[in-house]
């Protein structure tokens, strides 16, 4: 049975739209205009215990209001959420006992108050002992290098320590779900790199069941095999990457660099061929010409002083399907 489980689930808000020039305040206060908007709309999907699942799409795609729904933060218009045998809007207080959140533009730590401080209260919250919260503590604390910043109120953070102490305190009640919106957004590279890490050690060795929205696909490929498309508040596609990149991105591509400039000329079994100078790129389809075979028709056809090949990024591929989906920012 899924630890997970969205059924039909959609949700529409109505949007209030300030008038624009002359008065416009004055108007504003007597007559508002409105609109309505599809947030989601028959949303349906499943997670299992353990799965790492990363959700993409556009700005306004709804992978927020998803969330927020699973949460119970909010209640949809219509559909059913199942989660650990539980609907989220209805039973709030033994939902979130067993959920983390990390939000990556909100904080659940006290502005004002030392990072340790808000641990503490959170411990009261959740009800965790004694012994548990001090085993807990101190394994979050190493792990993720935030000893040095225990005592320190969380306004004085810089955002990537901020988000490192949101990572311990979503994580100190040991949850068997991990919701995260967008955890690595501001963050530097080293910062980054060490939360990927985390997150994989704790998936891995804590079986613990996470979903992952986020528009940094460097986080999707280091983290999930699986992936879910959201536009325009409908699920486009879920599945495994590599399905996602053979469905929208099968092409790969040969960089060369050639000694001196060459007269541009065709391979067999090449997309396309690009020359600018003595720099060349050949697109090709690995499922209807093997690698090996176009780096050899390359290699014996070009003097060259340098070669590489590459699939496509995860970005183009993104992109790339947006287009064929017709799905804009």
């Amino acid at each position: 049975m899924p630890q997970i489980e969205l059924s039909g689930i959609s949700k529409r808000f109505t949007v209030y739209e300030r008038p624009t020039g002359r008065f416009s305040t004055l108007r504003g206060a007597v007559v508002r205009k409105k609109r309505e908007v599809q947030a989601l709309t028959e949303v349906s999907f499943a997670l299992d215990a353990g799965e790492l699942v990363g959700c993409i799409g556009p700005n306004g795609a709804g992978k927020s209001t998803s969330v927020k729904i699973m949460s119970g933060i909010l209640t949809p218009d219509s559909g059913s959420c199942q989660i650990l045998g539980v609907t989220p809007w209805k039973s709030r207080e033994k939902h979130v006992a067993q959920l983390g959140v990390v939000f990556g533009q909100r904080s659940q730590l006290w502005w004002d108050l030392p990072v340790d401080d808000s641990f503490y209260l959170l411990q009261k919250i959740y009800g965790i002992s004694k012994e548990a919260y001090r085993k807990r503590h101190a394994v979050l604390t190493e792990t993720l290098s935030i000893g040095d910043l225990l005592k320190t109120p969380v306004r004085q953070l810089s955002l990537g320590q901020r988000m490192r102490c949101e990572l311990a305190a979503s994580l100190l009640h040991s949850p068997k779900i991990l919701f995260l919106d967008e955890p690595t957004i501001g963050l530097d590279a080293v910062s980054k790199l060490a939360l990927r890490d985390f997150l994989c050690s704790e998936n891995r060795e804590k079986g613990t069941t996470m979903l992952l929205t986020t528009h940094d696909m460097d986080d999707i490929e280091a983290l999930c095999r699986r992936v879910m498309v959201i536009g325009h508040g409908r699920l486009l596609f879920d599945g495994e990457l590599s399905r996602l990149k053979q469905q929208y991105a099968p092409l790969h591509r040969i960089r060369a660099v050639t000694q001196g400039e060459i007269p541009a000329r065709e391979f067999p079994g090449a997309a396309s061929v690009t020359v600018n100078g003595s720099e060349w790129e050949i697109r090709f389809n690995p499922s209807e010409i093997p690698a090996p075979q176009m780096l050899a028709a390359v290699t014996n056809a070009l003097p060259l002083t340098d070669i590489a090949i590459e699939e496509t990024s995860v970005e183009e591929m993104i992109a790339s399907m947006y287009d064929i989906l017709d799905i804009r920012f």
